[in-house]
C-alpha cells in the first residue's frame, strides 16, 4: 500500500469513526441498564415491590464529544444511593435507618467495561476495514 492509499484509507476511517464510537457507547449503555435492572430485581440487590425503581434507570442520551461519545446512566429516584451504598442514621424527617447496601450498579460496571472494550475493538476493525 502506498502512502497516498494509506492516507485515503485513514481519511475514510476518520469520517466514520465518530458515528461508530457513538453506536458502541449507546450499545454499552443499554447493556449496562439491562444489568443494573436485573441486579435491582431482588437479592443481592433491592427487593422488587412495584418495579418503578428498576424501570427508572435510563441513559440521559448520548453526546458527541471531541473524538468520541459519552453517555451517562442514572436514576431520578431518591433511594438510588441508599440502595447501592446503604444508609445508617436519621433521614431529613427524623426516621432512623440501618439499611445495608444492596449493590446493583457496581456489579454491572465490569460487564460494561468488557462490552465497551469489545465494541471499540469492533469500531477500529470496521473503520479500517
Amino acid at each position: 500500500m502506498t502512502p497516498d492509499e494509506m492516507a485515503d484509507r485513514l481519511d475514510r476511517a476518520a469520517d466514520r469513526l465518530q458515528g461508530l464510537i457513538a453506536d458502541g457507547v449507546a450499545h454499552t449503555a443499554m447493556v449496562g441498564i439491562g444489568h443494573i435492572r436485573a441486579n435491582a430485581s431482588g437479592r443481592p440487590g433491592p427487593n422488587v415491590i412495584t418495579g418503578r425503581y428498576r424501570s427508572s434507570w435510563e441513559p440521559d442520551g448520548g453526546r458527541f464529544i471531541p473524538y468520541g461519545a459519552e453517555c451517562t446512566i442514572g436514576t431520578t429516584k431518591p433511594q438510588g444511593r441508599r440502595l447501592e451504598f446503604g444508609f445508617h442514621g436519621y433521614d431529613s424527617i427524623g426516621r432512623f435507618y440501618n439499611q445495608p447496601p444492596f449493590p446493583h450498579v457496581g456489579p454491572a460496571i465490569p460487564v460494561m467495561e468488557d462490552v465497551l472494550k469489545e465494541r471499540m475493538r469492533h469500531v477500529v476493525e470496521e473503520a479500517l476495514g
